[in-house]
């Protein structure tokens, strides 16, 4: 009898296993159903493995339960590969239960029929084995913490629920801090769109319970201790935030007209949400109007009860923490928090690729390489959103005697239209001093406030600013196009700038400018690059050599604006030969060395290039064989990711370098990684591995031949 489905069993149980003591950790829901299934399977494989080594009977009905439970533990595997932490822990909790059970129930039919069999061979020995697994598998109670909160739903609208029920809840999925909460809501949010998107009921239904659910346990949390006061003091309630639920640092109103600590609100606008969390009600803009008047009352609240705003809302930094990227903590990133808005269209851009990046999403496969790439590069792009309000430390540490400069602090407010006239007439004046003075006026009322930004723009800045992108005074250039750069936050004075001409004066600039200049407008051209149209024009006005040029030779902070900028416009595939022939690949590939601090940036930049001729032959002339082999070992998740998929297209398009590669001992770190990677890594770590065999197995017929 064909023992297959026996087989196919037996190694999805190993790969669940493998998966289970890989990706689940003791902070991730359903936990312990998830161990106590592996529990299960352990007990179960041993008798089956008894029956594949012919130690008993086999019949149609085990063969077909072993079908049965294949599906089950498979449907389980794949649920856990494309959770997220991202993702709701309340969901993930509810929706895992039914794939538990089915496993259970399945596990327990297919040890009946094991038994009978082995007792219809009373010289096997693995009768006990089989009776045993069959009482422990009945004995297991999976499902629980779902079964709590399915009853807590059940019974939400009609009772109150006991506190000690909550807390289980809490205590259970780790929702103990308030950006773990704003995390959940977040992510429960993010579900009931997609549900009300696909129009389906059911999920809605149990999403909106659960969002009520969500409701009730942020007012449970609010009544505790460690939530109720700051150095003992009780935080009014119309001083705490709707989202954080702490003290209001920067409060902020939204279109609503309801108030939010800024980063919060900013956190949640973020991931594409554009309701009001506490009306429900689509926002009319995305706006974030600061909340002088509840401001001012905090911090006299705060006087008045000596609480320390320093230390007391340290929690601030928290929420800004999960928008930065990873490797550009840098001063540029406390500034851009400083100025207390990030630019809307980037941000927003940029959020659209975190969330196409998540896991939920890895298995749609994109239309082209390159976009695959894109989505995939997560911890790059939000490097230059960080970036957009820098300021050189020339720039800091302006001394000219001969202009009068205010202390940064000092633009925070709100300017008016006469003020902006009266510095756009002095940059037009044949003094440099003043054109400089003002210039660098216009840039911090630009880095720093909202509004400041539309008046600049309707006042008629753009085009000054862009001519002084000429000036033979380094300071002047370098203050114009930081100014510039500020302006650009806004999305239509964005799409300004670049219609007024920007783009070969910014060019200048990186060719001619100091490195504070050729970093800023890196970062411009990167800015109007988020324009799709304007990502073809750069390629062509001939950005891409003076990029590549401050690739190699910049600043740390000026290589990282060029790899953000040329990533960027390589998405666009016309764009990959020029960044190639410009000589990119050299750079890439020496800022693929640890110490480089760009690694992620390189490589997700090689997987962009990779997707041509030119590329994949550049990326092997230049040596990056090695290194890419040594990322897929001890590289991050994305540079990982990104890594594989660079190999396989040398692979599949050249056997010399497939033979390069397996020298290199590639074959280990692609295994792990076809266990253990994102769901995209470990499906390109497979489709090597499988045209590696394919490769072995070709060469062996011809040898037979």
């Amino acid at each position: 009898m064909d023992l297959t489905p026996l087989r196919c069993l037996v190694n999805s149980i190993s790969r669940f296993i493998h998966l289970v003591t890989c990706r689940v950790s003791n902070t991730m829901p359903a936990e312990k159903d998830f161990r106590d299934t592996v529990s299960l399977l352990k007990h179960l494989k041993p008798v089956l493995d008894d029956v594949a080594n012919q130690e008993a009977p086999q019949d149609e009905a085990l063969l077909k339960e072993c079908e049965v439970l294949d599906i089950a533990i498979n449907e389980a595997r794949e649920f856990l590969e494309k959770w997220s932490p991202r993702m709701s822990k309340i969901l993930c909790v509810l929706q895992s239960k039914a794939l538990f059970l089915k496993i259970q129930s399945s596990s327990v039919q297919l040890s009946c029929i094991l038994c009978r069999l082995f007792e219809s061979s009373p010289t096997s020995s693995s009768l006990s084995k089989a009776q045993f697994c069959m009482q422990e598998i009945e004995n297991l109670k999976l499902g629980q913490l779902s079964k709590h909160i399915e009853e807590i739903l059940e019974c939400q609208k009609d009772l109150k629920i006991p506190g000690e029920h909550l807390m289980k809840i809490i205590e259970s999925l780790h929702l103990t801090s308030s950006q773990d909460l704003l995390n959940e809501h977040i992510a429960l949010e993010k579900e009931k769109l997609k549900a009300e998107d696909n129009n389906t009921e059911g999920d809605l239904g149990q999403i909106s319970q659960t969002l009520d659910l969500m409701s009730r346990i942020r007012d449970y949390v609010v009544g505790l201790e460690k939530f109720k006061a700051v150095d003992g003091i009780r935080i009014p309630s119309h001083f705490r935030c709707p989202l954080s639920l702490e003290l209001m640092l920067d409060p902020v109103i939204v279109s609503s007209g309801q108030t939010f600590e800024r980063a919060a609100i900013q956190k949640w606008l973020d991931h594409g949400l554009e309701r009001c969390p506490k009306t429900g009600y689509k926002l009319s803009h995305k706006n974030l109007i600061p909340n002088h008047t509840v401001k001012a009352l905090i911090t006299t609240w705060c006087s008045e009860n000596k609480v320390k705003l320093s230390s007391s809302l340290s929690h601030g930094d928290d929420h800004q923490r999960p928008l930065q990227s990873g490797d550009s903590a840098s001063k540029s990133s406390v500034e851009a928090q400083k100025g207390g808005e990030k630019g809307h269209q980037i941000s927003r851009g940029e959020s659209d690729k975190f969330d196409q990046s998540s896991p939920e999403h890895s298995y749609v496969h994109s239309r082209s390489e390159s976009e695959s790439s894109a989505v995939s590069s997560i911890e790059y792009a939000p490097a230059a959103e960080t970036e957009i309000s820098r300021i050189s430390n020339n720039q800091d540490n302006v001394n000219d005697k001969s202009v009068d400069i205010k202390s940064e602090s000092s633009y925070d407010e709100l300017t008016s239209t006469s003020h902006v006239e009266k510095l756009i007439n002095a940059l037009k004046c044949s003094s440099t001093e003043t054109q400089t003075a003002a210039a660098r006026e216009l840039r911090f009322l630009a880095k720093y406030n909202m509004e400041n930004r539309i008046i600049i723009g309707e006042c008629g800045a753009i085009a000054p600013l862009i001519s002084l992108l000429h000036s033979d005074v380094g300071l002047t250039q370098e203050h114009a196009v930081t100014a510039l750069l500020n302006l650009s936050i806004n999305g239509e004075i964005k799409a300004r700038i670049a219609a007024e001409g920007a783009l070969d004066p910014l060019i200048h600039v990186l060719r001619t400018g100091n490195s504070g200049a050729k970093e800023n407008a890196a970062a411009a051209l990167f800015s109007i690059s988020l324009l799709d149209e304007y990502r073809i024009k750069i390629g062509r006005s001939g950005a891409v050599k003076p990029l590549v040029d401050l690739l190699g030779s910049g600043t740390t902070r000026g290589k990282k604006d060029a790899a953000t900028a040329l990533f960027n416009l390589s998405i666009f595939h016309e764009n990959k030969a020029r960044i190639v022939q410009a000589g990119a690949v050299k750079h890439l590939v020496r800022l693929m060395d640890p110490t480089s601090e760009m690694v992620d940036k390189a490589v997700a930049l090689l997987a962009n290039l990779s997707t041509i001729t030119e590329g994949y032959t550049a990326i092997a002339r230049e040596g990056g064989i090695p290194l890419l082999v040594e990322i897929v070992d001890t590289g991050s998740q994305r540079g990982k990711e990104n890594a594989a998929s660079i190999l396989l297209q040398m692979c599949i398009n050249s056997s010399k370098y497939c033979r390069s590669v397996l020298q290199e001992g590639a074959v280990p770190p692609l295994v792990a990684l076809s266990q253990c990677g994102t769901p995209r890594a470990k499906e390109k770590a497979q489709q090597l591995l499988s045209h590696f065999r394919n490769q072995r197995e070709n060469a062996v017929s011809r040898g037979r031949s």
